[in-house]
């Protein structure tokens, strides 16, 4: 069974392409253009980090568990 970490890296590369294909999807279909989105990218990206980092198990980075 697969842990918090695990499962965070499994999806990574499916949700970002999915929060890719959405932002062309937009840029097609709504007035907002690609060169307005792409930062969503960086945020999703950012959001991935966190989530995993708050289910790593073991020390953190500070050596304080």
């Amino acid at each position: 069974m697969m842990n918090g970490n695990e499962l965070v890296r499994a999806v990574r590369g499916p949700i970002i392409l999915i929060t890719i294909g959405t932002l062309f999807a937009l840029d097609h279909f709504t007035p907002w253009g690609f060169q307005q989105t792409w930062p969503v990218i960086l945020i999703v990206i950012g959001l991935l980090t966190l989530v995993g980092r708050a289910t790593r198990s073991g020390p953190t980075a500070g050596g304080v568990a």
